[in-house]
């Protein structure tokens, strides 16, 4: 169990993540191993994971524009499109 309050090693910025992202209390359980110094282990491997992941901070999404060619070749495509639809269509009688 890992107390978020508690703890000396994080910033108050980074226990404001955590707490928001994971509580005020982590724990991570292990019964995988017969032996309890493999369990503690693995609960501790848990327990670090469970932090970074409640500490990680997400890059902002960087906005893209499509590239001149791929509006082209859009373009192209859609105008492609629209001919074939109108070669569809029946021809104009001219009354």
């Amino acid at each position: 169990m890992f107390d978020v309050d508690a703890s000396e090693h994080l910033t108050e910025a980074e226990k404001d993540r955590v707490r928001a992202r994971a509580g005020s209390r982590i724990t991570a359980v292990a019964q995988d191993a017969r032996s309890q110094a493999r369990n503690r282990a693995v609960a501790f491997e848990r327990l670090r994971e469970r932090l970074e992941r409640a500490l990680h901070v997400h890059r902002p999404r960087r906005k893209t524009k499509p590239s001149a060619g791929s509006r082209r070749r859009r373009l192209d495509a859609k105008k492609r499109q629209g001919e074939r639809k109108r070669d569809r269509r029946r021809p104009d009688t001219g009354d």
